[in-house]
């Protein structure tokens, strides 16, 4: 076996090997971080006191809650931010109405239309004076160098920096991501989960939504069925020291500090912000038109929203990725999460799109459940058929009959077509053209980086071929199973919680173990019923039957059943060989019918009547897929811990 001092000797002649290039030298760098220095505008557009900001309800709203807060009275607005358009409108008017700070940090940032579109918006309140502090996740983090090696040189109120790099790179190869697996694996593995735009450290925006098409119901093949929350008043000032605790932490660097986008600052000097054409244009000048709109706002925004009380800022620290992090305050969204949990009297209404639990997590649930009177659990999920990450369902499929007995679980997985959703279409959502392109496709449509590259006269790229490795590392980068059927297809990507009527959670945490170990991760939680309700009847809007299969025992085999059942959980029960075929569960369609209103729970006597089995995989056209989860079922339970 290679000694373990041996492996980052290796690794490193690989990566020079593979075509790594030399470390530069501090001289160098700060080379290149005087080159874009000596770039950056000082121009500023605006001279008013407010930098020009767009005059805006939702501000004013901010404004009045941290006015009439006292410190033993905090006032609070909340808005759940459903659909993905109005998501990215309401960021977009945030930005514009902003009069000295926007800090946005996120997993995820492309340059598709919709992140490019925030791109220009964050260039241009930087131009008219406004702070703008945009802090990436090194794996994710835009798609192209020159793009960042542009942006380091913008302007001096524009800054830029990527957390937590791995080789000394803004991006990464495929030979580096191996490289950086075989040397590097616990750093590359710690990744910033945590997502915010904050606005004048009065109002935010947090949630599971990145800075994807996929995010706001922009894509022609898949959008994700997600959720935000925008919250105004003096937890914004929490955030704000969040932010700035990551901002300052000695793993978020300077993107012009990085060896590749040093190297071109040095070679070729600060490029021209790049801007592709839009690939519907239509559709963000349709957007646009209602930024400036304070009625279209105040209706979208202020009136569906919230006074809250209780409100509370839960988020992670860098603290967490020390080697030697024990201490609690660096990684309280997990344990104040669980905590929440494990308070429920009556029921729990808990959505991930990845149900892969933490050992902690199953605790708590497997607790809940062996109390004399138990709550009630509803688990909101994605299915094979919606979700994009194959092995975390794969992982997941291994475990519904934990799920089922051990924990009581009652799971509702999401359709891919589901015939109730907040997906919009029209002029600002989903193009009726990629509809109808969709739906006539006989074959897999290309995903968005395969279209571009198809543009370029390209076949593949390194982003496109590490993506199942960035898959495993907590991006949604595997791609969605073929389907039988064709059309934009959707995906479960919220992260919400509410515990008995009174406590609601949004945030970024999928109940996993990454976001327990490895990612950072933050919430909002609100103690408060009405939020609490609302939020609640979102949950269930998506476990309807019209859009989601119900997980039930599947119907004893009429050979031997007691037999194939400890099978079964024999199979299951084993760390890495579960090779017994036939799963205790499997997953239900609604059948209405006398005495099926409501429909009843997977342990209600009148389940089966009022159900009918459809497959382990329905509306999968599984091929070899089939296989894929077998295998991966059987023999992937080790990957559990990072995904």
């Amino acid at each position: 076996m290679m000694p373990h001092r041996a492996r980052p000797w290796l690794a490193l002649a690989a990566f020079l090997l593979l075509g790594g290039c030399a470390t530069l030298s501090t001289p160098q760098r700060e080379d290149a971080q005087r080159i874009a220095g000596s770039a950056r505008s000082s121009q500023i557009d605006c001279q008013g006191a407010d930098a020009c900001a767009m005059p805006s309800p939702l501000h004013d709203l901010a404004d009045r809650m941290l006015a009439e807060s006292t410190p033993g009275s905090p006032r609070h607005h909340a808005v759940l931010l459903d659909k993905g358009p109005d998501a990215l409108l309401a960021r977009i008017h945030l930005i514009r109405s902003a009069r000295r700070s926007i800090d946005l940090q996120t997993y995820i940032f492309d340059e598709d239309d919709s992140a490019q579109l925030v791109l220009d918006e964050l260039q241009a309140a930087a131009f008219r004076g406004v702070k703008v502090r945009l802090l990436l996740d090194q794996l994710s983090a835009l798609e192209k160098v020159s793009t960042l090696a542009a942006l380091s040189g913008l302007h001096v109120n524009f800054e830029l920096r990527l957390y937590n790099p791995v080789l000394d790179r803004a991006r990464l190869t495929t030979p580096m991501y191996v490289v950086a697996s075989a040397c590097c694996w616990r750093t590359l593995n710690r990744r910033m989960h945590s997502k915010l735009l904050l606005v004048d450290d009065a109002i935010g925006i947090t949630g599971g939504r990145n800075y994807q098409d996929d995010y706001f119901d922009w894509d022609a093949s898949y959008n994700f069925r997600d959720r935000d929350l925008m919250i105004a008043g003096p937890v914004a000032r929490e955030m704000a020291t969040n932010f700035a605790a990551f901002w300052n932490s000695r793993r978020s660097i300077q993107a012009e500090r990085l060896g590749d986008v040093a190297r071109y600052l040095r070679t070729r000097g600060v490029p021209t912000p790049p801007h592709q054409p839009y690939r519907k244009p239509g559709r963000v000048r349709a957007l646009l038109a209602d930024v400036g709109d304070a009625a279209v706002i105040s209706e979208r925004f202020v009136a569906p929203g919230l006074a809250v009380q209780g409100v509370q800022f839960i988020a992670d620290l860098p603290a967490k990725h020390r080697d030697n992090a024990n201490d609690e305050n660096a990684a309280p969204a997990s344990e104040v999460l669980q905590q929440i949990i494990a308070s429920a009297q009556d029921e729990v209404l808990l959505q991930t799109p990845y149900l892969v639990l933490s050992k902690p997590a199953q605790q708590v649930f497997r607790t809940l459940h062996r109390q004399p009177d138990p709550p009630r659990v509803l688990v909101s999920t994605n299915s094979l058929a919606s979700t994009d990450a194959f092995i975390a369902y794969a992982i997941s499929y291994k475990y519904k009959r934990r799920y089922l007995r051990d924990f009581g679980f009652e799971i509702h997985e999401y359709k891919p077509f589901p015939e109730d959703a907040p997906f919009e279409l029209g002029p600002t959502g989903a193009d009726l053209d990629d509809v109808a392109d969709a739906a006539a496709a006989p074959e897999r449509r290309l995903t968005r980086r395969e279209r571009r590259l198809a543009e370029r006269g390209l076949q593949n790229d390194p982003i496109t071929e590490s993506s199942a490795l960035r898959g495993l590392l907590g991006s949604s980068g595997t791609l969605p199973v073929r389907l039988k059927r064709a059309g934009i297809r959707m995906g479960l990507h919220a992260k919400s919680l509410v515990v008995d009527g009174r406590v609601g959670v949004v945030g970024t945490h999928n109940f996993d173990p990454r976001g327990d170990t490895y990612n950072t991760e933050s919430a909002v939680v609100i103690a408060d019923p009405a939020f609490a309700a609302l939020l609640a009847a979102s949950i269930r809007r998506d476990m309807e039957p019209g859009n989601a299969w119900v997980i039930g025992r599947r119907d004893s085999s009429p050979v031997l059943p007691g037999i194939e059942y400890n099978l079964a959980r024999i199979s299951e029960h084993m760390p890495i060989f579960d090779l017994w075929p036939i799963k205790y569960a499997t997953s239900y369609e609604f059948v209405p019918g006398p005495g099926c209103m409501p429909p009843p729970s997977p342990f209600a006597a009148n389940f089966r009547p009022c159900h009918e089995p459809v497959g382990d995989f329905p509306q999968v056209d599984l091929g070899l897929k089939w296989l894929g989860v077998r295998l991966f079922t059987a023999f992937g339970s080790g990957l559990a811990p990072i995904l």
